[in-house]
């Protein structure tokens, strides 16, 4: 039997369809980068992790930010609005290019739970500071790998200029 030319086109429509919605279903799963797993358990990751933190904001990176910060997360920042994971993600990306520098380092583990404090600068592209605090980020280890549950920023004082 012989298809019609309109039946061949609802079968490549009906067919475009199914793949569309297989994409939208299953794409999240298989296509986006996956966070690292199997992390160790010592201060040296932590203190990378701040780092790739640093990079992921100069980047606009929201992957990995996403890795980094858990479900729970919530930041208090220099001003003491909280934030949560989904508005901290939505805040890395669209703005003006800082570069942020970090300091002053000292992580601590207690088993699953870690902190980590430190000092960060952010600079603006001709190197100006426009901002620096003292931060403390506390982490959970679950599922192979760190995840920020807490951040709190405490800003210096502006010098004189």
């Amino acid at each position: 039997m012989m298809m019609t030319r309109s039946r061949k086109k609802e079968f490549g429509v009906k067919h475009a369809l199914w793949l569309l919605v297989g994409l939208v279903l299953f794409c999240p799963a298989f296509c986006a980068a996956s966070c690292p797993a199997g992390q160790a358990k010592d201060e040296a990751t932590l203190v990378q992790i701040e780092q790739t933190w640093a990079r992921a904001l100069e980047e606009q990176d929201v992957q990995a930010l996403s890795c980094i910060l858990a479900g729970e997360f919530e930041d208090s920042d220099p001003e003491g609005k909280l934030s949560d994971r989904k508005a901290t993600l939505a805040k890395a990306v669209g703005g003006p290019s800082i570069h942020h520098e970090l300091s002053d380092l000292h992580a601590h583990l207690y088993g699953d739970f870690g902190y980590i404090r430190g000092v960060a600068k952010a600079m603006n592209r001709q190197t100006k500071i426009i901002a620096k605090v003292r931060f403390t980020d506390v982490y959970v280890y679950r599922d192979g790998r760190w995840q920020c549950v807490a951040a709190h920023e405490s800003s210096f004082p502006r010098p004189n200029t």
